[in-house]
């Protein structure tokens, strides 16, 4: 028997506000990656000479948002897998069936998302991920959490001493100083960093149907390629979304002081570790290899941490700011966060790419924001008011039909 329409009174207030900043967020992060190849990403430096404004606004996003974001969303995706197969099996059902069901689905969203528009997707890695959580969740918490923190710092600690050696000999070869060895090495690697940078601008100045063969022919495991260098940080992010959901983090049932201590040190250790990172790196105007190493490994715990913050800062705020017009908006955007991730995908490869407005590699750091600006209030727009009259987002309805077998209802039942 399909679920009957979730009540207001069942949601917890404060995963919609979060899920809706963490959406917002995303944009923000992935909009280089849209505007340019994968490798402007990485740095401002590519594809066109950037501006010393391009530099400073690619340096706000590394503090505020870069993997702070992807980090509050995997969290949250962990907290949400549990509190899914809790209120499937209150109601009697088989919650681990159908959570397993419902990945199955997630996991062709995103190859579909891959090839029809992004290479940047996240929903295939998610699924993978969330089937591995499954199989973990049951451990008790002090011991899940604990193997979770381990297997983080271990992955990423793992990751920077292999990258040590490749970053080094940049620093050398920037200073003059690199050994024959270490000259070729990086030369190759330069070589490979620009060839793709043009390849990727040439491929996406296609047209629809030439980029989705382009994948198919050049790049078909693509999604499983690029989901190995990160289960080692989602997995166990989340790991421990489902014991913040289980201990009552999210719900409000920590003190306050705990909250506030939460976001205070999260925010101290968060800035204290990524600051002098990050002056480091622009006073070297982002160096390609080095800015892969940090954004994949050398900043994996301040962005935890700063998640955690900003977490626990809207878990304080929920009770006020979910009642206000701003913070109606915000939960609306985050209960619709499946179907503005990917309309954020079709909107932003629709203006850069060569089967909408052909903008790729023509817009620096700083000129990107106003496409962030663009998405957020389309975003924070329409997402209120097509919940007014639908019960979930149009995304969020099919993903959840398919997982039933069944077309569920999506129109609310009107008062009359």
């Amino acid at each position: 028997m399909p679920p009957a329409e979730e009540r207001p009174d069942d949601r917890i207030s404060s995963l919609d506000l979060i899920r809706g900043v963490a959406v917002l967020g995303i944009l923000a992060v992935n909009i280089a990656a849209f505007a340019g190849p994968s490798t402007a990403a990485l740095t401002p430096q590519v594809p066109v000479v950037p501006t010393p404004l391009d530099e400073a606004a690619f340096a706000g996003m590394f503090v505020l948002f870069e993997g702070k974001m992807r980090a509050l969303f995997t969290l949250l995706f962990g907290a949400s897998l549990v509190l899914f197969i809790d209120r499937a099996e209150a109601k009697g059902r088989d919650g681990e069936i159908l959570q397993m069901r419902r990945l199955g689905w997630l996991l062709l969203f995103g190859l579909a998302h891959f090839f029809l528009f992004w290479w940047g997707d996240i929903l295939f890695l998610y699924a993978l991920s969330g089937i591995a959580v499954m199989f973990l969740r049951e451990i008790p918490r002090v011991p899940l959490v604990t193997g979770a923190l381990i297997a983080f710092l271990g992955w990423h600690l793992a990751g920077t001493l292999e990258d040590l050696p490749a970053v080094h000999a940049e620093e050398q070869a920037r200073l003059g100083l690199a050994s024959a060895v270490q000259a070729k090495a990086h030369a190759a690697y330069l070589a490979e960093f620009h060839a793709r940078t043009a390849r990727e601008l040439a491929e996406y100045a296609l047209g629809f149907g030439d980029q989705i063969l382009a994948k198919l022919r050049d790049r078909p495991f693509w999604s499983l390629e690029t989901a190995w260098p990160s289960l080692g940080e989602t997995i166990p992010l989340m790991l421990i979304g489902t014991v913040l959901l289980q201990s009552g983090f999210f719900s409000g049932i920590w003190p306050r002081r705990w909250l506030w201590a939460v976001a205070g040190l999260g925010l101290a250790i968060g800035l204290a570790m990524t600051l002098p990172i990050l002056a480091w790196l622009w006073e070297r105007h982002f160096p390609p290899r080095a800015m892969t190493s940090a954004i994949l490994y050398w900043t994996a715990v301040p962005h935890l941490a700063m998640a955690l913050a900003y977490a626990a800062l809207l878990v304080l705020a929920a009770p006020r700011l979910a009642r206000t017009w701003f913070g109606r908006k915000l939960a609306a955007a985050g209960r619709m966060a499946f179907t503005n991730y990917l309309a954020s995908t079709v909107l932003m490869t629709a203006i850069f790419y060569g089967w909408g407005l052909g903008l790729i590699g023509t817009v620096g750091h700083a000129g990107q924001f106003a496409f962030v600006l663009l998405g957020w209030a389309l975003m924070l727009g329409w997402s209120e008011s097509w919940l007014a009259r639908f019960r979930q987002g149009p995304l969020e309805w099919l993903w959840r039909s398919l997982t039933e077998r069944g077309f569920l209802p999506i129109r609310r039942i009107s008062a009359t």
